[in-house]
C-alpha cells in the first residue's frame, strides 16, 4: 500500500471511529455530519468524500458485509453445497466472536444504536436484501442458471433468510445484555438444526463442485 493510500484508509477509519464514539454517546439521530466533522478536525466535505451519507458512516464496512454470503459460497470446498457453507462460516463466526455476526459483549452498544434508530433499521434491511441479491447472482453463475431461472433467488432468500434470522436473534439477545456464552451454546444448536433442515433439500445445489 503507498503513502497515499494508507493515508486514505487512516482517514476514513478515524471519520469511522469519531462518527461511532458520537453515536454511542447521543444516539444516531442526534448527531449531525457537521459535528462529526469538527470532532475529527476535518471539514463536513472531507466527510461526505469518504462516506456520502450519515448512514455509510455508521455501516462503514457495508460492502464487505454484502458481498460475505456470496464469496462464502464462491469459495467453498469441493463437493460442499451452499448451505454447508453457509453453514460452516457462520458457526465459524458465532464461535470466534467475529464483529459482523455481533455474538460480543463489546459489540453490544452498536446494535443498541440500530435499535434506537429507523434510519439504520431501514438501512439494516437494504444491507440484508442487497446480500441476499448478490448470494442469488453466484448461485445462478455456480449452477449455470439462467435469467429467467427463479431457482438460484429463491434458494438466495431462504439461506439467506435463514442467515438473517439468526443474526436478529443474536442482536436482540445481546441488547437484553444475555450472557454471550449462554446466546452461543443456543444459537450453535439453532443453526445446525436449522441449518441442517435447509440442507436436507439443497444438499446438492449448486452442482458442479
Amino acid at each position: 500500500m503507498g503513502l497515499r493510500e494508507l493515508k486514505k484508509q487512516q482517514t476514513r477509519e478515524l471519520l469511522a471511529d469519531t462518527a461511532m464514539g458520537l453515536f454511542a454517546e447521543r444516539g444516531f439521530e442526534q448527531v449531525t455530519v457537521v459535528e462529526v466533522a469538527r470532532a475529527a478536525g476535518v471539514s463536513p466535505n472531507t466527510v461526505f468524500n469518504y462516506f456520502p451519507t450519515k448512514e455509510d458512516l455508521f455501516f462503514d464496512r457495508q460492502d464487505e458485509v454484502v458481498a460475505h454470503l456470496a464469496e462464502v459460497v464462491r469459495r467453498r470446498p469441493a463437493g460442499s453445497s451452499a448451505v454447508d457453507a453457509v453453514r460452516a462460516d457462520l458457526l465459524t463466526g458465532v464461535a470466534d466472536g467475529d464483529p459482523t455476526v455481533g455474538l460480543n459483549p463489546g459489540i453490544s452498544a452498536f446494535w443498541r444504536i440500530i435499535a434506537d434508530s429507523p434510519a439504520l433499521r431501514a438501512r439494516l434491511l437494504e444491507l440484508g436484501e442487497r446480500a441476499e441479491a448478490a448470494l442469488a447472482t453466484a448461485l445462478a453463475e455456480e449452477s449455470g442458471a439462467g435469467p429467467e431461472d427463479p431457482l438460484p433467488r429463491i434458494v438466495a432468500g431462504a439461506v439467506a433468510g435463514a442467515h438473517r434470522a439468526v443474526l436478529v436473534e443474536i442482536r436482540r439477545a445481546m441488547v437484553a445484555g444475555e450472557p454471550a456464552e449462554a446466546v452461543r451454546e443456543r444459537i450453535e444448536a439453532a443453526v445446525e438444526r436449522a441449518f441442517g433442515l435447509l440442507g436436507s433439500g439443497l444438499a446438492g445445489y449448486p452442482a458442479g463442485r
